[in-house]
């Protein structure tokens, strides 16, 4: 028999239990910048520098931190079920826990890309500076979708979203667009869960069940529901 298919929506409440941080908790500062400084084309602009470190303390922060249980239960699900993980997170944690089918839709902590010719990426080793350049000698950029830019991956999320035979969202308020969107590209009647302690707002999207818990606990109560259903 053929296996389901399990599409898994993530966000930062999954990678939070493992010490990042998100903008989007308290004051909705970002490590004590406003958003509007280090993560859109503009602050790439007017000020390089100060994004650029931005991004090399974030991905230092990376380095040190962990996948936690949340990750590492999704990985029991592909024993049973085609796992495609569609993830808001721009670090590795789910590749790190051994998840095989990850889709990053805002870009990847761990890269950077040509600023002349956005196929261009490179992974990222080292800390990024004005005047690291790519092989067409244009100014490497954070291979990140920063806010106000387009989502290149969402044309083929929407698609995997639309084959699930089950759909979980985890750890996300689905208040960013477009990947909030991608619940109403599933079928009417595909089960739906949604694991996060703050229960977000969804609307004429059914059946769905809420699991109110962080993503550690959350997640391990469905995965073992579904692994004897």
């Amino acid at each position: 028999m053929d296996k389901k298919n399990i599409v898994i929506l993530s966000g930062a409440g999954i990678s939070a239990e493992s010490g990042i941080k998100t903008f989007r908790d308290g004051d909705g500062l970002w490590e004590n910048h406003r958003i509007e400084e280090v993560a859109t084309y503009d602050a790439w602009l007017n000020n390089r520098d100060l994004v650029l470190e931005f991004y090399n303390q974030r991905r230092k922060q990376l380095l040190t931190c962990e996948p936690n249980d949340a990750h590492r239960q999704l990985v029991i699900l592909e024993e049973k079920f085609n796992v495609q993980i569609i993830t808001q997170n721009v670090d590795d944690l789910h590749e790190r826990a051994g998840s095989k089918n990850v889709l990053h839709l805002h870009g990847e902590l761990l890269k950077v890309r040509s600023t002349a010719d956005e196929r261009l990426v490179y992974d990222w080793k080292i800390d990024l500076v004005n005047g690291d350049k790519c092989e067409k000698q244009s100014q490497l950029r954070p291979h990140i979708v920063w806010f106000g830019e387009p989502v290149p991956m969402m044309d083929a999320a929407a698609k995997l979203a639309a084959k699930a035979d089950i759909f979980i969202v985890i750890g996300t308020s689905l208040v960013v667009y477009p990947a909030a969107g991608l619940l109403h590209y599933t079928d009417y009647t595909v089960p739906k869960y949604v694991i996060d302690p703050n229960r977000p707002v969804v609307s004429n999207i059914q059946p769905i069940e809420y699991i109110t818990e962080k993503a550690s606990i959350g997640v391990r109560k469905l995965v073992e529901r579904l692994m004897v259903e």
